[in-house]
Order: C-alpha cells, then structure tokens, then sequence
C-alpha cells in the first residue's frame, strides 16, 4: 500500500499529446497537413471552407487515434490572405503562428520540385521541429490586432491615390507630348479651358478622340484629388481629437521640427503605434536598416542594408532623414553626419544618410516609448 502511494506522489512524465496541423492557401483550393508527431495526413479542400476545415480536424484525430481534448498547433505562410484565419483558428482554441514566408528555408538546387504537397510537408516538418525547441528557426509574424490592423488603412489608401494620382498625370502629359504640346498643371481648375486653346504644329485643334480622351483623364484625376482632400482632412480631425494613445502619439511627434503629417501618421500607425519593440536593434531591423555582412573564408564585404519590412516606409525614413538635417541643423545627429560624411563625396553622404536614418528611428521610438528628447532638437510651440 505504501508502495502504492508513494507511485501516486511521482511526477507524471507523461508527454502531452500534439496535433500538429499547416496550411498551405491558394485562391480556390488549400491543402491542409496534420501530424501526430510520427505519421502524416494531408487533404486538399475548397479554399476559405472553415467547416470542413473543423471536419478534416475531426477525422485527423480518428486517423491518429487521438481521443478526448488534445492541444492543436498549426501554421500557414504569411500572405494575402492576411491575419483572419489567424484570428478564427485562435477562437477555436487552436495555437496558430504566422510565419514569414522569406524566412523558410529551401532547397537551393537550380531546379527543384514544387507541389502544394511537398509544401505542406515541408511546413509541417518545421512546426514541429520549432515546437521542439528549434525556436529560430523561421521568423514569426507579430500580428497586429484588429483596431492596429484597422488604423494602417487610411495612411495606405492615400499612398494608393497619391501614386494613381501620378499615373494620370503623367497619362495626360504623354498624350499631349505626342503631338508637340506640353503642360505645367495637369491638375489645375482651368486645365479644360488651356485644353480648348492648344493647338498642334500646324496650327489645328487636338483631334476629337483625343482631347476626349484627355477630358476623361483629367475628370478621373480630379476624382483622386477629392478623394485625397477627403482623406487629410480626416486624418487631421482624428489626430486633433487624440482619442486613443495611437493619435496622441502622432500629434507627440509633429511637436518636432522636420517631421510632417504624412510621416508622423505612417510612423505611428506602421510602427510605433502596435508594434512593441524591446530595444534599439529591434528598431533598426524592422525596416531593414541592419547591415548584412558576409565573411566566409578569405571572402570579407559588406552586402548593404538587409532591406526588410516594408519599402515605403524605409523609403519616407531616408527622406526624413535628409529633411532632418535641413530642419534640425544644431542636433546631435544633424552634427554627427556633418563630421563624419559632410566633406565626403555623393557616395559617402548616401550611406552616411542610411545611417542617420537609423538613428533617427531610434531616437524618435526613444521620445515616444520613454519621452527622451532627442539632444540639440527644436520643438514646436504649437502643434
């Protein structure tokens, strides 16, 4: 009996049972991968089918001979289909982790067999190697939630008009191009007027289709600048009513010199607004502003910038960079590149500039995430 007791009182080393199961999307079919940790199942069902989704669930434990409540890991690559099924397999009680398709290791053969299949197993021998311990093994997607995912839709609308806003400009000053006529304001309000008072090389009116095609053009760019408008405006009104931390935290960085609407909105609601970051590098390599060496034998160069995350925003931080010297000539900063880069050529400023942005980033996330102000900064006295 004794013996019997002191069996009860050991630890149990019993290991808990895992259904291992991946995603591999497409537009109309998935093919989903389950494994109990030995043997291996995959099924191909109708794209975005959550029900069958939960069937072939059922029949994977049937097939594993799993019974009773059993904890379900499972993963998919990050991609157009976004962050919803993410949220649903979380509210089913299934631990789900988005990983970052760049990040999956490949063969690197020249020629190599590619099915939905193969994928699938590939991913799922990862899962498990990475709920095994291999924990740096691919890079997980930190999923914002859904007001964050939300707040980046205004800022991205505007990037789409601004560049569909350039694209008829452009149209419009190509097709008068064409017949030796050139405009300065494709834009403006008396644009139809100047159309109606061109004339070609010999004297003649545009021909009829297309100055037509050009009324429809410009009638369609005056949409996109309406549309714009309506959007600014909006933007300022959230930001001046700093309702939630998100505003408050943009309206905190236009009390800088150097920063303006379009980049303190992007900066907050890309970055800084949902994203939590632990310290400085993680900053810097969020945007791909981290060096990439490669030393290997007797090999030894710099291959530049790693060029993660999003191009855009790398793109708006470099130029911030180059205003921030011009707005804030007497920083730490501005001062540090005019010593080190300033007497240099055009190639040095270019990759002192990289490097200014860098640290500008770093020290904008510093102002909001502990309000360090960055030293020799103006501020504005009025927002």
């Amino acid at each position: 009996m004794k013996k019997t007791q002191r069996t009860l009182l050991k630890k149990d080393t019993t290991k808990e049972k895992t259904l291992y199961m991946v995603f591999e999307l497409s537009q109309n079919k998935w093919k989903l991968g389950f494994s109990d940790g030995n043997k291996m199942r995959f099924k191909g069902i109708a794209a975005r089918n959550l029900e069958q989704v939960k069937e072939e669930i059922d029949k994977a434990k049937v097939r594993f001979k799993i019974e009773g409540d059993v904890r379900i890991v499972s993963c998919y690559e990050a991609g157009r289909d976004g962050f919803w099924l993410h949220r649903y397999l979380l509210s089913y009680g299934i631990e789900n982790i988005v990983v970052d398709s760049s990040s999956i290791e490949v063969n690197r053969r020249k020629k190599r067999t590619k099915t939905d299949r193969i994928d699938a197993r590939k991913l799922l021998q990862m899962l498990m190697r990475y709920h095994g311990g291999e924990r740096k093994l691919w890079s997980v997607v930190n999923v914002p939630s859904v007001e964050a995912e939300d707040w980046r839709q205004l800022g991205r609308e505007l990037e789409t008009l601004n560049k569909e806003r350039t694209m008829h400009r452009g149209r419009i000053r190509g097709l008068l191009i064409q017949q030796g006529l050139e405009v300065r304001n494709p834009s403006g309000k008396k644009f139809l007027e100047e159309l109606a008072s061109l004339r070609t090389w010999e004297g003649e009116a545009l021909p009829e289709d297309l100055k037509e095609r050009v009324v429809r053009e410009y009638e369609r760019l005056r949409v996109v600048e309406d549309q714009m408008k309506l959007l600014r405006k909006e933007r300022e009104s959230r930001v001046k009513s700093e309702a939630t931390p998100a505003y408050r935290m943009v309206a905190q960085l236009r009390s800088l010199y150097g920063i303006g609407k379009t980049s303190s909105w992007d900066f907050v609601m890309e970055m800084f607004g949902w994203r939590k970051f632990m310290n400085r590098k993680q900053v810097g390599a969020f945007l791909g502003l981290t060096p990439t060496p490669y030393d290997s034998g007797g090999s030894q160069r710099e291959q530049g910038i790693s060029k993660a995350g999003r191009g855009r925003i790398r793109g708006l931080n470099i130029q911030i960079a180059w205003g921030w010297l011009r707005f804030q000539p007497q920083s730490k900063l501005a001062r540090w590149f005019c010593e080190r880069f300033g007497h240099g050529g055009k190639r040095m400023r270019k990759i002192g500039i990289v490097a200014v942005a860098r640290k500008l980033l770093i020290d904008l996330w510093r102002y909001l995430e502990y309000g360090v102000v960055p030293e020799g900064v103006c501020l504005r006295t009025v927002v």
